[in-house]
């Protein structure tokens, strides 16, 4: 029958603010129309995601500066790391694979770097441009446990797809 948090408009309605992924969608696709800068389309993403949910506790991207490294790019909420090798932690593994991590409990998660103690689940999202090289990619943390699920991942896809490969 599918997760019970999930409506069919598209977001997830159990307590707290929730985004609603077709509204936040269309005004980050207003916001971004024209701009080709990726530092300034990740910036104005973060802030944009950052505020829209309250499960929502870090932002940010960890942008690709060398093969098999990604250092801290725009984000809102706490510091985060500066530098994090494709080898290790989540965003580390999302970059090497290639795939979307969906960490219910990162306390669980062989590597996880702790950025922030508060920090209980994660998900992170490959992020191409539009010959599909990996440029960054989007991290979420939540101070909450198993904060994500297959929604997130593919309507955040679906944000990043229309901002960075257009």
């Amino acid at each position: 029958m599918g997760d019970p948090r999930v409506t069919e408009v598209g977001y997830a309605s159990d307590a707290g603010r929730r985004i609603d992924y077709r509204e936040i969608n269309a005004a980050i696709q207003s916001l971004t129309e024209g701009e080709d800068d990726s530092v300034a389309l990740m910036a104005t993403v973060a802030s944009e995601l950052h505020h829209a949910d309250d499960r929502f506790d870090w932002t940010g991207f960890y942008r690709v500066v060398s093969p098999g490294l990604l250092k801290i790019g725009p984000y809102q909420g706490g510091h985060g790391c500066l530098v994090i090798p494709f080898e290790r932690g989540v965003c580390g593994a999302c970059a090497r694979t290639g795939e979307v991590q969906i960490v219910p409990d990162v306390d669980a998660f062989p590597g996880h770097i702790a950025c922030a103690s508060s920090t209980r689940s994660e998900i992170v999202l490959p992020v191409r441009d539009r010959e599909g090289a990996l440029i960054a990619v989007l991290d979420v943390d939540s101070d909450l446990p198993d904060a994500f699920d297959e929604t997130d991942a593919v309507e955040l896809a679906r944000i990043l797809d229309a901002v960075f490969a257009r």
